[in-house]
């Protein structure tokens, strides 16, 4: 797998530094761990919401998909970790972290930003195709922001990682809306009634903007209170 090569090599690079991987959040283990979750959480509940209206727009509903096997749950969810932390490793991490260091946080959170949206151009497949590259930018930019700055505040690649991995797997496993085909739910009609201008604006647009929003709110409101509580339940252990 891609992450533990690449944490090799952030640790390396850190080394020759006479630094550690605790630069990157590999430390205060149970802190890390409700980063993780509690990311996991947010993310999971807008990604799932964003299909929940869609299906109800359609006037379509979810089901179980009667082909779903073991080996089908292992790879996706191999895919998808290792998606996911190639991205963020890759773009958050050591890089990041160097940015920030010699740029200041918040142009280096811009960078990551736009180097963010324009990798996607890429791995979507869509360069030369000028509207879903706007789209496509715009959605991910402000994403690749919000992973950045969880980073930034967190110090940790673990609020990133719980952000993004949720967001990935309701999408592309739980909804099979990805490169992977049918996975755990499929759509009960298979020509679902098109979405209106202003529904697929909903869902493709204001749903994960709010998303994005409750993410700052949530780490600049919430997650300072819930460090400050962790710091003291470990201070009298």
């Amino acid at each position: 797998m891609i992450g533990p090569l690449l944490i090799g090599i952030s640790w390396i690079l850190l080394r020759l530094q006479k630094r550690t991987l605790s630069e990157l959040g590999f430390n205060k283990p149970r802190l890390r761990l409700i980063e993780f979750f509690a990311g996991f959480a947010l993310a999971g509940a807008f990604a799932a919401s964003q299909y929940l209206f869609i299906a109800y727009f359609s006037d379509f509903s979810w089901r179980l998909n009667p082909q779903l096997d073991a080996h089908t749950v292992i790879e996706s969810l191999r895919w998808n970790i290792n998606s996911v932390l190639f991205e963020e490793l890759l773009f958050r991490a050591y890089l990041l972290y160097k940015a920030i260091e010699f740029l200041g946080l918040k142009k280096a959170c811009l960078l990551s930003s736009v180097s963010f949206g324009i990798y996607h151009w890429f791995s979507y497949d869509i360069f030369g195709s000028w509207i879903p590259m706007i789209y496509v930018f715009i959605l991910t930019a402000s994403i690749g922001l919000m992973l950045a700055c969880a980073f930034a505040l967190t110090k940790s690649i673990f609020l990133p990682i719980g952000l993004h991995l949720a967001w990935n797997v309701v999408i592309i496993f739980v909804f099979s809306n990805g490169p992977l085909g049918d996975q755990l739910f499929i759509a009960s009609s298979a020509e679902p009634s098109k979405l209106s201008t202003f529904e697929q604006i909903f869902t493709s647009l204001i749903i994960p903007f709010i998303y994005i929003g409750f993410a700052f709110w949530f780490m600049t409101k919430i997650l300072p209170k819930l460090t400050a509580l962790e710091s003291n339940s470990v201070s009298k252990t």
